[in-house]
């Protein structure tokens, strides 16, 4: 799988493509956005990790313009920046993850192995399936076995990242994250919107506690 990495200070791009080759990715490395932009539009690229702030602009502006036209791949963006309006802004405008300069390459491989094994969601998809639980994209709604579910959007937000990791771990962190950007007034560990989850798919449970760690979505047995 091929990595592009978009930075401008050539001492972290040299890190962050080492990092990454040392863990089995092919890497591609762009200074700035116009170089990005010709390299996403001349080659097949798996994935994105890119510094927020480039000399010619915002790379969210590029992330959001090859969102428009279709490109699905993960993007893990780096910022210097920890505050919920950053937050917002990255998710929203078409990033997948990010991480708060500075931060260490064992995050930042952990974080790019956990986004490539999730399944990619076609542009044209509306629904993402994963065993008998489905995701509708546009309309956000769940259901099971074809049953509705009711949820409210914390634990939407929760499952919707458990079926976006298509199997893979999910840490209590990550989930945490994903609850808290929906900004909503009231909030509840991840442990009990686990819970909450778990009542309303009903038996079988397909929501496998890692202790200490996280939840995976898992075939019931």
């Amino acid at each position: 799988m091929r990595i592009l990495v978009v930075q401008h200070d050539p001492e972290l791009a040299a890190v962050i493509a080492e990092c990454l080759r040392r863990i089995g990715f092919d890497v591609d490395v762009a200074a700035d956005l116009a170089d990005a932009d010709l390299k996403l539009g001349a080659t097949t690229c798996h994935g994105l990790v890119a510094d927020r702030a480039q000399p010619d602009g915002d790379v969210l502006r590029l992330v959001a313009a090859h969102r428009r036209a279709g490109w699905t791949r993960p993007v893990l963006m780096l910022t210097a920046l920890d505050s919920h309006g950053e937050r917002a802004a990255l998710i929203e405008q078409g990033a997948d993850d990010y991480l708060v300069k500075p931060f260490s390459t064992a995050e930042l491989a952990a974080r790019m192995r956990s986004l490539c094994r999730a399944p990619v969601v076609p542009a044209q998809a509306s629904r993402l399936r994963v065993g008998d639980l489905e995701w509708g994209r546009h309309d956000n709604t769940f259901t099971r076995r074809g049953v509705p579910l009711t949820l409210i959007v914390t634990e939407a937000a929760v499952l919707r990242a458990l079926m976006l990791a298509g199997g893979a771990l999910v840490t209590r962190d990550q989930l945490a994250k994903c609850a808290a950007e929906q900004h909503q007034p009231e909030s509840h560990p991840v442990d009990t919107l686990i819970g909450r989850i778990r009542h309303r798919l009903g038996p079988p449970d397909p929501i496998q506690t890692v202790r200490r760690i996280g939840y995976r979505l898992v075939e019931p047995a």
